[in-house]
């Protein structure tokens, strides 16, 4: 299991003298054996804040007790522990004053694989994959809840043209405009299958998979028009072995009278 591709260094301090610091991300993968660091990334609401980190961008203690239903004391408690082992990093926010901004410090985070996990580590990474799932879950039922209201409520106020870029042009005012909801629900890429692969031969498809995400990691900066946070998940397994006896919830047909 590996986790957003880019870098962390854990227990990495999460401001310097001069400042809040934002991290590189040219480091390659690193593995979390250690049982404080996943448990401090296993906690509920750390994975809830880390997700709004994800998916929209940098935010406050405030921001986040506000989105999650929390109050500050508790989110700002959080946000420490997360930055303690690096997950999270202070950043330049857009806000006035002395308010502290953090942004979620992307990662290559591997795990150890199960058979080198102690029976505690076991415990702690069945809690995070199902806190991780079922966030997945949520998340992709939240978008189609979203594709359904876009379809019962089109916007028929203005014409956009698409031009080979994925922005448009508003046909009434010649204006360049984004990629709208109804677009972006079109493009969105499903793909399920099957491949007979040996062990070498999955692990290289896993690293060509990460090496495939890096080429599309950029800079805010060098984010193009248009562009938005698109959610990517890979998961490969082997198939379940073919059972020499029937299951005992399988029910004989009777043939037809």
């Amino acid at each position: 299991m590996a986790e957003e591709p880019g870098r962390s260094r854990a227990e990495r301090p999460a401001t310097r003298a001069d400042g809040p610091h934002e991290s590189s991300e040219a480091e390659g993968p690193r593995e979390l054996s250690d049982l404080r660091v996943l448990r401090a990334l296993a906690q509920p609401r750390r994975q809830q804040m880390l997700q709004h980190l994800t998916v929209h961008g940098p935010a406050t203690s405030a921001t986040l007790a506000r989105a999650l239903g929390l109050n500050t004391g508790a989110t700002s408690y959080h946000l420490r522990e997360l930055a303690r082992y690096g997950f999270v990093e202070e950043t330049r926010g857009s806000g006035h004053g002395r308010e502290r901004w953090w942004r979620a410090v992307p990662g290559d985070r591997r795990f150890p694989p199960r058979s080198r996990q102690s029976p505690e580590m076991r415990l702690v990474m069945d809690e995070l994959n199902r806190l991780s799932y079922a966030a997945d879950l949520e998340l992709f039922a939240q978008l189609q809840r979203e594709r359904s209201r876009g379809q019962e409520r089109p916007d028929a106020s203005s014409t956009r043209i698409t031009t080979g870029t994925g922005t448009g042009i508003d046909a009434s005012t010649g204006t360049r405009t984004d990629p709208s909801p109804a677009e972006w629900a079109d493009a969105l890429p499903y793909s399920r299958g099957t491949i007979r692969l040996t062990l070498p031969e999955l692990r290289e498809f896993f690293e060509e998979y990460i090496a495939l995400l890096n080429r599309y990691k950029r800079s805010d900066a060098d984010t193009p028009d248009g562009a938005r946070t698109v959610l990517t998940r890979f998961l490969a397994f082997p198939a379940p072995a073919a059972s020499s006896a029937p299951s005992s919830d399988n029910r004989k047909e009777s043939e037809p009278s």
